[in-house]
């Protein structure tokens, strides 16, 4: 494989197997390739390893001299990124590697998502396994597939033949973060059953188009707007002034990723139209106005065709309507943790096939609480005469207040770069929790890079950020 574009960089063999993995497609979903990257990985270094049915990857590698008897220690990250790419990106993201390059101070992929989210953490995992001159106690390496998806590796990977009960969790994205608790989620799906029929009149497309966009745990409390509840509201003030039937909606793709777009077509019936443009004037100036969304575009535009199959105009009031009053955001703020989000969800998907599906990432520390959320779209929906579904449900990662791995890493940390890393539990979701109910007394900590602007095209892993925690693992794995 071509590893000419991050050459020179340094560690150059974190760098060299980051650059093999972003050649390899590796979406959530499409695993199988990188997941059999790993195994020859194992295999060329004589290493023992297991691939579960789910593509799922634990390595295995003996202490190194000196740290032969030493308790093992995890080493854990996830296989599959995140695939989302600029309109007029040509890379097809589930044949094609990723445009890797930089510009000396990060690391980015043209026109897409980088992957770092959480390519790095095996690539730091598979140049300690390949370097047999750094000391380090037994090891064991988990890569999880479908991390970004509803954890569905954690979820069923059998976990019972290690031995390590000290994991180190290498999915966060800042330097010098230990996140140390997490949220628990599930991902629920709500559905208005289509029931299409050909209806003529004018036909009208709106947008609501650049907007930031981000990551639905870390990022759902920056005021950042979401394109599908815009959207919401842009059709219910159309809908105020003419009956419309809607022929598409398209908006996010990923339910965990605050959506940076949307568009929806429909048939007007009624007989003012052009206000529509004054309806998207308004509504942009608001949204720029109520959220950090400078660089919102919300526009109607007439379409060529004259009509088409659509929703009836009273399946597509309970659209609109259901769209509306889903709830979005941050729900409640914890009282514990000042700034911490408690509970949150995501309309991260909204689509129209055969029927219009509305996809939620759910989030809370508290589990009463999801629950009450999820009962709430469950309620929701079926008010509206839909469906509802739900996958992924994973357990809150609770705080562990006598935690050896967590000293540990606190005193290696201020020894070499004389100042306290920050501790915190995050409303992100990561793997901890499902991998502690699998390895009873689990003792972990996240940590990870400096990362920018993950789950979009402008991800950026910083280079000098990726070195530093590099020596820091080393010491650490010696400390342990």
């Amino acid at each position: 494989m071509n590893n000419q574009k991050l050459a020179g960089l340094q560690p150059a063999a974190v760098f060299h197997y980051f650059e093999e993995l972003c050649a390899i497609p590796h979406g959530s979903g499409n695993t199988k390739a990188i997941s059999d990257y790993l195994v020859a990985f194992a295999k060329a270094h004589d290493l023992r390893y297991i691939q579960d049915d789910a593509n799922n990857v634990i390595l295995f590698q003996e202490g190194t001299c000196g740290y032969e008897n030493h308790k093992p220690v995890i080493i854990q990250g996830h296989m599959d990124m995140v695939c989302e790419k600029d309109a007029d990106c040509l890379i097809d993201m589930d044949k094609e590697g990723l445009a890797v390059t930089h510009d000396g101070e990060f690391v980015f992929a043209k026109g897409t998502t980088l992957g770092g989210d959480d390519g790095i953490a095996i690539a730091y995992a598979l140049a300690i396994l390949a370097d047999k001159t750094i000391a380090h106690p037994p090891l064991e390496v988990i890569i999880t597939v479908d991390e970004e998806i509803g954890m569905l590796g954690a979820d069923v990977i059998n976990l019972s033949m290690l031995k390590g009960r000290m994991l180190l969790n290498i999915d966060s994205e800042e330097e010098g973060v230990f996140t140390v608790s997490c949220a628990g989620g599930a991902t629920a799906t709500l559905t208005i059953p289509g029931d299409r029929r050909p209806v003529y009149g004018p036909c009208i497309k709106l947008t609501v188009d650049g907007l930031a966009g981000g990551h639905s745990g870390v990022e759902i409390h920056k005021n950042r707007a979401n394109a599908n509840k815009v959207m919401g509201e842009f059709l219910g003030r159309v809908q105020s002034l003419m009956p419309i039937c809607i022929t598409s909606m398209s908006g996010g793709s990923k339910d965990n990723a605050i959506p940076r777009s949307c568009q929806v077509t429909f048939v007007a019936l009624g007989m003012n139209p052009e206000r529509i443009n004054d309806i998207a004037a308004q509504l942009q100036e608001e949204i720029r106005t109520k959220y950090d969304e400078p660089e919102a575009v919300i526009s109607g535009d007439n379409v060529e065709a004259l009509g088409g199959n659509a929703l009836s105009t009273e399946q597509t009031a309970k659209v609109i309507a259901l769209l509306n009053a889903a709830p979005n955001g941050v729900q409640v703020m914890s009282s514990d943790i000042p700034g911490l989000v408690q509970t949150s969800l995501n309309l991260g998907i909204l689509t129209m096939h055969e029927n219009v599906t509305m996809t939620f990432s759910v989030r809370s520390s508290v589990n009463s609480e999801k629950i009450d959320l999820l009962k709430k779209l469950q309620v929701l929906v079926e008010f509206h005469d839909g469906n509802y579904t739900q996958m992924g449900d994973y357990p809150a990662w609770e705080y562990k207040a006598d935690s050896v791995l967590r000293d540990t890493m606190v005193a290696v940390y201020e020894k070499m770069f004389s100042r306290k890393p920050e501790v915190v539990a995050i409303h992100a979701g990561l793997e901890c929790g499902l991998l502690g109910e699998k390895l009873p007394g689990l003792d972990a900590v996240s940590i990870g890079p400096q990362m920018f602007d993950i789950h979009t095209s402008r991800e950026r892993l910083e280079i000098a950020s990726v070195e530093r925690m590099w020596n820091y693992i080393l010491e650490l794995l010696k400390a342990l």
